[in-house]
């Protein structure tokens, strides 16, 4: 689930530098390159380079040529069918395989592209540079949710099954030749090092400080996606899942209200002890 979360936020980063910055194959190769060589170095990040940089027979970048209908072995879905099935919100790894499927319509695609109506995403004029970095950001944020959902799954499960794991051990693990292998899992096994009763990967101060410090690029660069039109499912289902976190207060609130009025599925008040419930007769008709 985390390797489709990955992967799919670097298809992101990789539509909004064609259509938003208007970057072509050779000049996105360059950046994954710079990328791989910080914060963001792994595997995927590598291959993808070397991915760009590899030509068709006839010089044109050969992933011109590649039918954008994408396969799956379903392993991503079984994540998020256990997801469901242990309460654990992946909302940014559901997003990934969900853009799996939506890449499968690809006649459906082709035929809206020429009904429905948007933004034209023009590259901007002037330096891509800053875009670029806010781009960085936004990656790097989303990586650290890609990740943290993958562990809130694996310990709620743990907690259901009564398994025992070693949380940085298993970050040391894929480290060790997993497709997900990066400079930024020794980061997570550090967190679960210093804390080990750690419930969530985003509250390790380095992840919190780390957050802390992308969070506006993250913002600027899912809004300029958004408003020019472009697609980034992972990149911003991982920002909504941050701020959802740090929400201290939801509009689940007023879903309970809606769930009792039509259903009497009741709901707690905040101003009772908790584990009580209650009705209301909310149209006066019975």
């Amino acid at each position: 689930g985390i390797e489709y979360g990955d992967m799919q936020l670097i298809c992101d980063a990789y539509d909004y530098m064609g259509r938003t910055l208007g970057l072509d194959e050779e000049a996105m190769a360059d950046v994954f390159d710079t990328w791989n060589r910080g914060r963001l170095s792994s595997y995927l990040i590598e291959i993808t380079g070397h991915i760009l940089r590899t030509p068709d027979q006839d010089g044109v970048p050969l992933v011109r040529r590649i039918l954008d209908r994408a396969g799956q072995k379903g392993t991503g879905k079984w994540t998020v069918v256990n997801g469901l099935e242990q309460g654990v919100p992946l909302t940014l790894i559901g997003e990934a395989v969900f853009a799996r499927f939506l890449s499968a319509m690809k006649e459906q695609r082709v035929r809206a592209a020429g009904l429905l109506t948007g933004p034209d995403p023009a590259p901007p004029p002037g330096d891509p540079a800053p875009l670029l970095a806010d781009l960085e950001n936004g990656l790097y944020g989303a990586k650290i949710v890609s990740n943290g959902q993958g562990y809130l799954l694996m310990q709620a499960a743990a907690g259901r099954y009564g398994w025992n794991l070693d949380y940085g051990g298993i970050a040391l693990m894929w480290r060790g030749g997993c497709i997900i292998r990066s400079v930024f899992l020794a980061d997570i096994r550090q967190a679960f090092l210093d804390d080990p009763g750690l419930d969530n990967l985003l509250l390790a101060p380095f992840f919190r400080n780390a957050l802390s410090a992308v969070e506006a690029g993250w913002r600027r660069c899912a809004a300029r996606a958004l408003t020019a039109g472009v697609p980034v499912p992972a990149l911003a289902a991982g920002l909504t899942f941050y701020d959802g976190l740090r929400s201290q207060r939801l509009p689940a609130n007023l879903l309970q209200a809606q769930r009792d009025y039509f259903g009497a599925h009741t709901y707690e008040r905040v101003d009772r002890e908790q584990g009580q419930f209650f009705h209301t007769d909310w149209s006066g008709a019975s």
